[in-house]
This record gives structure tokens, sequence and C-alpha cells, in this order.
């Protein structure tokens, strides 16, 4: 939707008598102004449409034009808006009068429309209130497909509304702290893990009259980690990896992890499980499974066996001088780092740029050793 000096002008070269795909089109690179695609202006545009002609002519192309230029002007979750676009429709002439008009889908390309509005609404998460009913109800009638499209929406929404345990907030927080914990948690999907701040971001001034920055270091740690942690043996190293990638909405983060390799089988000590005493494990299991003699008793599945991991992090600097003081801070609640070595397999992350090497091996890990870099930091 493009915004002209003139409102006359815009509806004049946007809304001519017959509107055609290209004429609906709403180029913003001609005559625009970024700051002009607010919400006022949007509506403005659809208020000039339905006052140029009665019969609102064209209003199908409009109606999709406008939900695609939507996210443009920052209003693809407001549900006053769609109430806006919705009303641009025709009140009662799509109403079917009989059975036969119902059967065969009375009006099918303007009833798609609709519910390709209900659709972009649902994948935005805006549940539709009164108004959009009434409307609906107005324009289709009680036995329409955008009618049903609605009873959908308005059964299973409030069912999912409040299933997940971990929220993501809308809109998401711009302070990249409180983002690192709020993804952390959505990662270790455990109420008892606890996250730590190691490290604020900030920017000193040197002695030499140089800036230094800081970056940020979040990390998150579970009582199981920290006791599966304390059982390791120190002369098998851990590993420190990442970035690995996480979406939140539309924003990418992107964390490290602290984890060992999978024992061998013949160092593996496993737990005796008392049948009498676990109920994951009971002594007798009276299964009627109703098998017959040509049924396949054998199941194909794959697992994949992986090493455990101990800790994650989230760090604003995706080098190894930042995630060494990541390690030192784990040192404080884990003292058996102090004794173990750490190995660090960072690829080249989303602000870094790997060093091209003619004479290392792509393959070369580094070794850290948690107390020399205690004595350099």
């Amino acid at each position: 939707l493009s915004v002209h000096l003139s409102q006359q002008t815009l509806a004049d070269e946007l809304m001519p008598p017959r509107l055609s795909q290209s004429e609906v089109e709403l180029n913003s690179n001609s005559n625009s102004s970024e700051d002009a695609r607010t919400k006022a202006t949007f509506q403005k545009v659809v208020e000039v449409f339905c006052k140029r002609d009665i019969r609102r002519r064209g209003h199908v192309e409009f109606i999709y034009m406008a939900l695609k230029k939507m996210p443009e002007f920052g209003v693809e979750k407001d549900i006053a808006v769609y109430n806006k676009i919705l009303d641009v429709f025709p009140k009662e002439i799509f109403v079917a009068r009989n059975f036969i008009q119902r059967m065969f889908n009375h009006y099918p390309r303007q009833q798609e429309c609709a519910i390709e509005l209900l659709e972009q609404m649902e994948s935005y998460g805006i549940m539709p209130n009164n108004q959009t009913k009434f409307l609906l109800l107005q324009i289709f009638g009680i036995k329409s497909h955008p009618i049903r499209k609605y009873q959908r929406m308005m059964y299973w929404f409030p069912k999912f509304k409040h299933v997940n345990p971990y929220p993501v907030p809308d809109p998401l927080p711009q302070d990249p702290v409180d983002l690192a914990r709020h993804a952390l948690q959505r990662i270790a999907a455990n109420f008892d893990a606890r996250v730590v701040v190691y490290q604020l971001p900030m920017t000193e001034l040197t002695e030499a009259g140089k800036e230094s920055d800081y970056p940020y270091i979040v990390g998150i740690q579970s009582p199981e980690q920290r006791s599966s942690l304390a059982q390791h043996n120190p002369d098998r190293p851990v590993f420190v990896e990442g970035p690995f990638r996480l979406w939140l909405k539309k924003t990418c983060v992107y964390y490290y992890v602290l984890r060992a390799e999978l024992l061998p089988p013949e160092l593996r000590v496993g737990k005796a499980i008392d049948p009498e005493r676990n109920f994951y494990y009971p002594m007798v299991l009276d299964l009627d499974l109703g098998r017959d003699r040509l049924d396949d008793m054998e199941f194909d599945t794959d697992e994949v066996e992986e090493g455990p991991v101990f800790a994650m992090c989230m760090a604003g600097a995706g080098d190894q001088v930042t995630l060494a003081k990541w390690i030192l801070g784990l040192q404080e609640t884990n003292p058996i780092l102090s004794q173990t070595p750490v190995v660090f397999r960072l690829s080249p992350g989303p602000r870094e740029l790997q060093p091209i090497t003619g004479s290392d091996d792509d393959g070369e890990e580094e070794v850290f050793e948690n107390q020399h870099w205690k004595h350099e930091l």
C-alpha cells in the first residue's frame, strides 16, 4: 500500500473503475514514504476504497492485496484491521437463500477470500471477536464456509492458548540478556534449571583511550546436569560445541553446549532396577495385543545414542576467550571442571569469519586447560 501526497490521487491510481490484479498492486517504490506506512494510513486507504464505489467492484482483488501488504505496515496482528478489511465485502448479497445455493457453494470466490483472511489470522495467532462474527453473518449467513471456519477457530484457539508450558513473550524482549534467558529456559525444558548471568554487556575505556567491549554471557544448568558432571571422569575431556541455531518467533539466536562423548560399552555401569519398587518396570505385564500368526513381530527402530549435555549458554560473541569465561564461571558450582580438560569444537558463527590456513587441518582441535586460562584471564 503506497502513500501518495494526495488521497484522491491515491484512490485514482490504485482503484480504477475495473480492478485487475496488476491494477490493484500497491507499489511501494513509486512516490511512497517509509514513515507513512502506519495503521492509520492503511485504514484510510481501505476507507477510500469503500467510498469510491457502492457496489465494491474489485473487492476480492483488493482484499487479497491488502492481506499481502499488511506485514509492511505492521498491522498483521491487529484484529481491528482485519475487521476493517472484512467490512469491504458487500453486505447480504452472498447469503444463501435456500438449500440448493448452500449445496453448490454460493459465491465460492468470495467465500474462499474470507477463509483466506481467517487463515491469515490463524497463522498469526489472532483470535476473532464478536465483531468478526457479526460481519461474517451479515456477509455470508449462518450456513456458510467462513462461519464454519470461524466456529472451528473459536473452538480450538482457547484450548491451545495456554497449552505451552514455556510460553514466549509477545513481543519479544529487546534486551539480549532477557532474550537469552527465555531461549535457554525453552531449550532446557526443566523448571528446576537455574539461569545464571555470568557477564553483562558493557564497554570500558582502557588507559590507552581505547574502548573495550565485553559481550554478555548467560548460562543454564539443571541439578541433574550438575550431578552428572560431578560423576564425570576427569581424565576424559569435555567439549564446548556450537553455535547451534534456535528460532524464537522471527528472531534467530545461537547457543553453545558443554557435553561429553558417549562412554564405550565396556565402561558403562548400569543401575540395578528393583521391579517391585519401580512403576516404570512392573513385574508382570498382562497385555492382550491380539496379534495374528502373520503379524510382523519385529520393529525397525533407529536409536542414536549421544553423550550427556552438562550445561548450555548464550554469548554475545562466539570466540574462545568469551566461552572460556563461561567455563570459569561454571567452576564455582562444578569444581570438577578445574581438573578436566576442555576441548573447543567451534564452527564459524553468524558474525564470525573462519580464517583460511593452508597448513592447519580442518579437524584440528584446540585444547583449553582451565588452570592456564585462569592465569591468563
